[in-house]
């Protein structure tokens, strides 16, 4: 009998995978009947973590098995993101409890992984709460990234039975010259190389590529990191040829690499063959978006590139931007995250790039407050502000205490606090109580937002050790925070908040777009309290970010005109509404950015083949629209004797 693709897929992950017997032995215990219904497995990049997942992914699903596989790199990290891909991925319904049936009805035991987790901390509360609690028993979670889990796992009911931490560590001498054979390298060289790459099975792969060219290549024992630093630097020096070297390090500053993005940046290149040379490479992997470069290897190629033309890592890095924004302009509901994400790749400001791809070993986990943790919550408004300060806190606290969220350390207990209020959600008398809120409400008031606008009020941010200042508590409070701007976003135009010590926290803020509201200050307590406020715009967070990858890189950032999910031209004082003939034109010529195009063409594209009338049909469509496009008119061109075309700015 012909075997399935898949079948034989699964049987040569099994046979090229070297090593990680303890490990797979520990991940198979999650099959058992009361085996973990958790577990994390971490370490660092190119350790293995994912070549882990498909090896054990095959010995799930040869053991019976249903296995769902996702990668957060390709997921919003908002909890409606992840509802909609696990959706896709196996049906059903889109809310939680409907998906938790769904995933338990799959089979007697299914096995849910989710890679590259490090990039989705954003969701880590929320799914730690909310929707692995609501799994039924049959189900199992496995988490595969490079930092090991917020200590508030730990603290879930039954959790030293339930929930397993798996550290990945090199793999020994006899594993590593076991896959250098495999790779064909064996004798004195895999024994060499075993040594020099310390087990780490990137570099393994790395350092084969480069002797398989260099056979006898002279490389000295050195650290873990300077080692896979090295290899990455031979392997662009005298592996491959000039084109693929070049092709490479251009694509090095993007978080994805697409046939469009390679078409942009190497326009001498034939796209797709460009695409091949990539694909071909030992470090790059293929998914159904793209082609992704290991990051541990794209960090050093984009680091010398940087250090030795920096020039061309500009030129690079603003053909990428340019080429996203004119794909983000068209981009759907469903795929504006991705592109988002992309762009925010780009920006190397810390201060917005770590908010949204947070790195480090961060142990805090920022949850909704309950009723429980009163006395918590009252000792940290106690300590750090006055009188009148903690009465106006304390109150909101006592009459909505879910507007509130705490940071758990490692023992459970209470080691921060925010309170956090969407505008429109609240009875407008209680936010006059409080003198902040009214000086906000007063603001609002004066520069009302458009229909289906909200802002949302950080009211205050609180540490039981440093108060208001910058500490490991501020920072989870912030991530959280960016977590509420994703979850709100299209929606949400207006961020306000309020400091006591701005000069701490001005030059950060100044960069993130946040205004000081002059006049507007309150005194509590002898204490002042000055409000800020950033407006993210019509495009709300996802042209806020726009603006600071624009910004970043040194470019006049000109705002996408069409919103395509809404049907709507975005425009710097509101949306404006399109006919399906006038949004058919301008969607037709953004996605062909300065390009003249014909009438002709654009009567087959838009009116149909069938189409027998006049051409002046397209002249009347195009006065509308320049009516419509206001002061961007002048951005959609006659092109006298062919037609029309729409530049960029």
């Amino acid at each position: 009998m012909a075997q399935r693709m898949s079948e034989l897929l699964a049987r040569q992950a099994r046979k090229e995978f070297v090593g990680r017997v303890a490990e797979r032995a520990a991940l198979g215990a999650v099959l058992e009947e009361d085996g973990p219904r958790v577990i994390h497995v971490h370490g660092i990049a190119g350790i293995g973590k994912s070549a882990l997942l498909a090896c054990f992914a095959a010995d799930a699903r040869a053991a019976g098995a249903v296995v769902v596989s996702l990668d957060c790199r390709r997921i919003e990290p908002t909890e409606s993101g992840f509802r909609h891909t696990l959706c896709e991925a196996i049906g059903g319904d889109m809310g939680v409890d409907a998906l938790a049936q769904r995933l338990g009805a799959l089979s007697a035991t299914v096995v849910l992984m989710l890679d590259t987790y490090e990039v989705f901390r954003l969701m880590d509360t929320w799914l730690r709460q909310v929707f692995v609690p609501a799994l039924s028993d049959n189900v199992r979670v496995i988490f595969f990234g490079r930092e090991r889990p917020y200590a508030a796992w730990h603290a879930l009911p039954g959790g030293a039975r339930l929930l397993q931490s798996i550290a990945l560590a090199p793999l020994d001498e006899h594993e590593a010259v076991d896959l250098l054979a495999r790779l064909g390298t064996s004798g004195e060289d895999a024994a060499r190389l075993a040594r020099f790459t310390h087990g780490h099975p990137l570099a393994l792969r790395l350092a084969a590529a480069a002797c398989e060219e260099r056979p006898g290549l002279a490389l000295e024992q050195a650290p873990l990191q300077q080692a896979l630093d090295e290899l990455t630097r031979m392997f662009l020096a005298d592996v491959g040829d000039p084109a693929t070297r070049r092709i490479l390090e251009g694509a090095s500053v993007a978080r994805r690499t697409t046939i469009s993005l390679l078409r942009s940046l190497f326009p001498e290149f034939a796209p797709q063959d460009a695409y091949d040379r990539l694909q071909r490479l030992p470090f790059v992997e293929g998914a159904n978006d793209g082609l992704v470069i290991h990051d541990a290897v794209r960090e050093v190629i984009a680091r010398s590139l940087r250090a030795r033309d920096p020039g061309r890592y500009l030129d690079c890095q603003r053909t990428a931007w340019r080429q996203l924004l004119g794909e983000t302009a068209l981009a759907g509901g469903g795929e504006l995250w991705r592109y988002t994400a992309d762009m925010l790749y780009l920006i190397e400001n810390p201060v917005v790039r770590d908010a949204f791809f947070p790195r480090g070993t961060q142990q805090l986990a920022v949850e909704p407050a309950h009723r429980h943790d009163h006395d918590g919550v009252t000792r940290i408004v106690m300590a750090h502000e006055g009188t009148d300060g903690a009465a106006v806190l304390l109150s909101w606290w006592r009459h909505l205490p879910g507007a509130f969220s705490v940071v758990r350390g490692r023992d459970g207990e209470v080691v921060g606090v925010c309170g956090k209020l969407a505008a429109d959600e609240f009875d407008p008398g209680c936010l006059h109580d409080d003198p902040v809120t009214a000086q906000w409400r007063l603001h609002l008031a004066r520069n009302p937002l458009a229909p289906g606008e909200r802002a949302i009020f950080c009211r205050r941010w609180l540490s039981l050790a440093e108060g208001e200042s910058p500490s490991d508590v501020q920072a989870a409070i912030w991530l959280d925070l960016k977590r509420t701007y994703m979850e709100m976003r299209p929606g949400l135009r207006r961020v306000y908040l309020t400091v006591r010590d701005l000069p701490t926290y001005a030059p950060v803020a100044q960069r993130l777009g946040f205004v000081v509201l002059a006049g507007q200050d309150v005194v509590l307590d002898g204490l002042t309290y000055h409000s800020a406020m950033l407006d993210f715009g019509p495009r709300s967070v996802d042209g806020w970010l726009a603006d600071l990858a624009a910004a970043e890189l040194g470019i006049a950032h000109v705002p996408a005109l069409l919103d395509v999910a809404a049907r709507e031209l975005v425009l710097d004082d509101g949306r404006v509404g399109l006919t399906p003939l006038e949004f058919d034109l301008i969607h037709y010529l953004l996605a062909h950015p300065g390009k003249a195009i014909s009438r002709g063409e654009l009567l087959r594209h838009i009116w149909g083949a069938a189409y027998a009338g006049n051409s002046n049909v397209v002249d009347a469509v195009v006065c509308t629209l320049r009516r419509k496009l206001g002061e961007h008119a002048r951005r959609l061109e006659t092109v006298s004797g062919v037609g029309y075309r729409l530049r960029s700015g």
